[in-house]
């Protein structure tokens, strides 16, 4: 099979699909790789490294995807890349279809096959696609949060550790999830005060033993969340639905309660939002201000740190990537995991969680057992 990789076009994308080792891995079993020149360059890893090990260099995404049977990718198609992907083709990225109606629509138009590395589920119901960015979100976000509090960013000037003498910040984390752990985490290393919610007890029962005394572990209800917004220097948001929308914990009139100058950090931006005064951003203009709080909403974070993120985001999709160049349809037969992974199959839509976030028509899962 010819497996493509092109180069990221979204903006501020740094991260590529494939580490050199994964194209000699293909190239050994068989596989033609082509690489789009400089994919790797945003993430160090230089057209040479590629050729060394196998893979076949090309000038530009459209004769990557001209050619190619199986692209991997890491962010979700951008316009002009829609139109270039054909039927009978399959694409294994990040999806996050249930954000955005217009990227559904248009990738249906295609009747191609979008594999989704955000519904991937293992057999333990575990989402290992999604999990090492969303380690490097969590953690991310309060590097950005301690960024956008201080004054000139339009935050309250608060250092979120505080100095002796000086209360440290207050640190709300929405979800306890991969990216709330990993936020409170980082979080409790500056010293900050933490309230860590979510509506899974036994979660909240296992971070309570392993986390610092300065994180709360604390039952997610209306009032808990309206308390605590109303103490709350920074606001993370990392709620997952997988493959669906997520809700919002935060509602546009909730932002009276928050001291001016607070900040959120909506993680689940990807996936629509958890705070209703939330916009998609860039990297490159990250932040606007709603009723004085300021708001980050950048729909790519892990990109910004892209050496790291490519070799984590790879180290855990080769293995899939490898199964899916043996045939779409095999590699679905023997895998539940990639079964759950296919949003849309042949132009059918065949995710129930994408379907009802946008009233449109949703297929049988041909690979679902009857």
């Amino acid at each position: 099979m010819k497996i493509g990789i092109p180069k990221e076009t979204k903006r501020d994308e740094y991260r590529v699909a494939l580490l050199p080792v994964g194209a000699e891995e293909l190239v050994r079993a068989g596989h033609e790789v082509l690489v789009e020149a400089t994919a790797g360059s945003g993430s160090g890893l230089p057209d040479e490294a590629y050729a060394a090990c196998g893979a076949r260099l090309v000038d530009s995404a459209a004769a990557v995807f001209g050619e190619a049977d199986l692209i991997v990718k890491v962010k979700e198609p951008q316009p002009p890349e829609l139109n270039l992907i054909r039927p009978g083709q399959t694409v294994f990225t990040y999806f996050h279809f249930a954000a955005d109606r217009s990227l559904t629509e248009g990738f249906l138009a295609t009747g191609a096959t979008a594999v989704a590395y955000e519904t991937l589920r293992d057999e333990r119901g575990r989402l290992p696609l999604l999990t090492p960015m969303s380690e490097v979100a969590g953690r991310m976000s309060i590097q950005e949060g301690a960024k956008y509090l201080e004054k000139p960013q339009m935050g309250r000037g608060i250092l979120l550790g505080g100095v002796p003498g000086v209360a440290p910040a207050d640190v709300l984390v929405l979800g306890a999830g991969t990216v709330g752990a990993n936020a409170a985490k980082v979080a409790a290393g500056f010293g900050a005060n933490i309230g860590l919610l979510d509506t899974n007890l036994e979660r909240l029962r296992y971070l309570d033993d392993v986390t610092p005394p300065n994180i709360d572990c604390l039952y997610s209800d209306r009032h808990t969340i309206r308390e605590w917004l109303g103490r709350a220097d920074l606001v993370i948001g990392s709620v997952l639905i997988p493959g669906a929308r997520a809700p919002h914990l935060v509602e546009h009139e909730d932002l009276a309660l928050m001291k001016p100058g607070a900040v959120i950090i909506d993680v689940a931006i990807d996936q629509g939002g958890c705070v209703a005064s939330s916009r998609p951003t860039s990297h490159a203009e990250p932040t606007f201000v709603v009723d004085g709080i300021v708001h980050y909403c950048v729909t790519n974070m892990p990109g910004a740190v892209g050496r790291t993120s490519t070799y984590a985001l790879c180290n855990a999709t080769l293995p899939y990537v490898i199964k899916l160049a043996a045939g779409l349809e095999a590699a679905a037969a023997g895998s539940p995991a990639l079964q759950s992974a296919v949003n849309v199959y042949h132009g059918d839509l065949i995710q129930p969680a994408v379907a009802a976030a946008f009233d449109l028509p949703c297929s049988r899962n041909p690979f679902a057992a009857a």
